[in-house]
């Protein structure tokens, strides 16, 4: 396995998104381990050895199954939409001590058209949030000196805008200094690129850069939530 993705990955959602069926897809299944699972396995393995040196309490599982590749099958027992497959493949690198998606992990989506990566954490339960609230309501300097780092807001730009709650949540101040910050459900960083920079030999480079700009964010919400950053303090836990 290598860490290079083919245009082949986009051609595969595409015409997946115009042949989103069971049939179709049984028939092109050996496209997809080629042209999806087999790449992005290689790209999880070329991103590993930067979690392991920069945020080694950050799994990186290049498995078909199981790992940090997710399954390509929707989930669709309570959706209005039964098509059975994501028109997307993506990839969370998940804090080893995190059970789901709720922990703080960095993020790739590729998708036709729709390409972003970065991490955070999304729409997590109200007590896990109010602890990450709670750290920036007794660290602001140290909060908005994250936020606002030039690597942070170039290469990301800013904190997403998504999720936000049209008031101050309550029992927090809501004229404090970061009360934007606070107002979010979801706090998450990412950059883009065209499909083309994904199939060059420099995307996980680039992916990796990005995960740099965003460790301290990632760094911030680990230690509010009483998790290692690195194997030493894991092993401690």
């Amino acid at each position: 396995m290598t860490g290079t993705i083919s245009p082949e990955l986009f051609r595969f959602l595409r015409e997946l998104r115009e042949n989103n069926n069971k049939e179709w897809f049984e028939e092109n299944k050996s496209r997809f381990r080629e042209h999806v699972q087999l790449p992005m396995a290689g790209f999880i393995e070329s991103v590993a050895p930067w979690l392991a040196l920069n945020a080694p309490a950050f799994a990186a599982d290049s498995r078909l199954n199981g790992g940090s590749l997710f399954r390509i099958y929707r989930d669709t027992r309570f959706a209005a939409d039964k098509t059975p497959y994501k028109t997307n493949v993506g990839c969370h690198f998940r804090h080893s001590a995190g059970k789901d998606a709720h922990a703080p992990g960095f993020y790739v989506h590729l998708a036709p058209d729709e390409v972003f990566f970065g991490g955070g954490i999304w729409a997590p339960p109200t007590p896990v949030l109010n602890r990450i609230r709670d750290s920036i309501v007794e660290n602001p300097e140290r909060w908005l000196k994250i936020v606002r780092n030039p690597s942070f807001t170039e290469l990301l730009g800013g904190l997403s805008d998504s999720q936000m709650l049209k008031r101050a949540p309550r029992g927090y101040p809501d004229d404090h200094l970061c009360i934007e910050d606070l107002k979010r459900k979801s706090v998450f960083a990412s950059a883009t690129c065209a499909e083309a920079e994904v199939c060059s030999d420099s995307f996980a480079d680039r992916v990796t850069e990005a995960f740099g700009a965003l460790s301290p964010l990632l760094e911030f919400m680990v230690k509010a939530l009483d998790l290692g950053w690195d194997e030493a303090k894991l092993r401690a836990m």
